[in-house]
């Protein structure tokens, strides 16, 4: 074949794309740009690092004394403390913590971030959620938390614990939401719901320091640990904590209604369940009554199973605390319970729970 002049001394490769009969020109694929780890790392620890900034001049450490009391013997109690977290909700001086890190105190120091050391006062408790508010009295206004609506939380999210473990103060640790929902027994035997799982390192110490967001809004109060596990905290939820921390600072209590029962939960044979249309298989089996109680004296007996309120299934102990709210102390309420094999319903008026 004889080769135009053109096309004379030009490579191989060249003549025969210049005759070749395929036209499409095909490109290398387009790699997307690498992402260097370094700018993720970064930005983690910048919203760790800002998180810390915005909430860490609210968080205090608080010293408590109480005197143990007198011997057999008779000689003197000695002195005790501990120490534990809070965190300033208001800048004239509410700090909001557990029930349990100042429970029986009587006096507590606590530290600010800048380290002045203020003498507090209790406001009051709510040993039931775990929670409690106390008060200094600082000449200036403190920088102080902000509450976020845990209904918007997401497992998986960021969470941020500042607090002072061991005394340590100023301590922050990061991990994230582990679940929602959790249920916890506070230290009077009654169930704290929609408590909050992480797995931010906590420590003796941390109890009522503030678990935190990426928008350095506090969603939960750090409040408990299972010792023997590693990456299982729980933290009391923000919603909670501000419907707590609002009745005790205004009436220094929370108010929760009783009939004066002593309970179990048990089954419920299925052809009962069946015959009587009950919504659930399990009950709460009276396995008394205080003497004088509204229970006592509405007729409520021993054996009997309670498995209605107001209309609503009762299938535990636990389910029959979430109804016994203040609103519906001094008003008439309808008991559903099953007598032998028999469904009889009977009235019974919740009254103030004392303490």
């Amino acid at each position: 074949m004889k080769i135009p002049s053109e096309y004379q001394g030009r490579r191989v490769p060249d003549i025969v794309g210049a005759f070749s009969t395929d036209t499409a020109v095909v490109e290398p694929p387009v790699q997307p740009p690498l992402i260097d780890d370094s700018e993720l790392l970064d930005s983690y620890s910048r919203t760790v690092t800002n998180v810390v900034g915005r909430v860490g001049p609210s968080v205090v450490n608080i010293r408590v004394h109480k005197t143990k009391t007198a011997s057999r013997d008779g000689r003197p109690g000695q002195d005790s403390g501990g120490s534990g977290s809070g965190f300033i909700i208001a800048p004239d001086g509410f700090i909001l913590t557990n029930s349990h890190v100042v429970h029986g105190a009587e006096k507590m120091e606590v530290t600010l971030a800048d380290g002045q050391i203020f003498t507090a006062t209790p406001v009051g408790e709510d040993p039931e959620a775990d929670l409690a508010v106390i008060r200094i009295n600082a000449a200036q206004q403190l920088p102080h938390a902000h509450l976020a609506d845990s209904k918007a939380i997401r497992v998986g999210q960021i969470a941020v614990a500042i607090g002072s473990p061991f005394g340590f103060q100023q301590t922050v640790t990061a991990g994230v939401v582990s679940a929602l929902g959790r249920s916890m027994r506070s230290q009077s035997g009654r169930l704290i719901d929609n408590v909050i799982q992480t797995d931010a390192a906590l420590n003796p110490g941390n109890s009522g320091g503030p678990l935190v967001n990426s928008s350095g809004e506090v969603i939960g109060v750090n409040t408990a640990i299972i010792l023997p596990a590693q990456g299982i905290c729980f933290a009391i939820a923000s919603n909670t904590a501000e419907f707590v921390a609002a009745w005790l600072i205004k009436e220094g209590r929370i108010r929760r209604s009783w009939i004066g029962v002593i309970g179990q939960n048990v089954p419920i044979h299925r052809r009962v369940v069946r015959f009587h249309h009950l919504g659930a298989e399990s009950g709460v089996l009276v396995a008394g009554t205080e003497p004088g109680s509204p229970a006592s004296r509405a007729g409520l007996r021993e054996g009997d199973v309670i498995v209605a309120f107001a209309g609503e299934f009762v299938s535990s102990i636990d389910e029959l605390h979430r109804h016994l709210v203040a609103k519906v102390i001094g008003i008439p309420s309808v008991f559903t319970v099953i007598r032998h094999t028999e469904k009889i319903e009977m009235v019974i008026t919740p009254e103030e729970l004392k303490r």
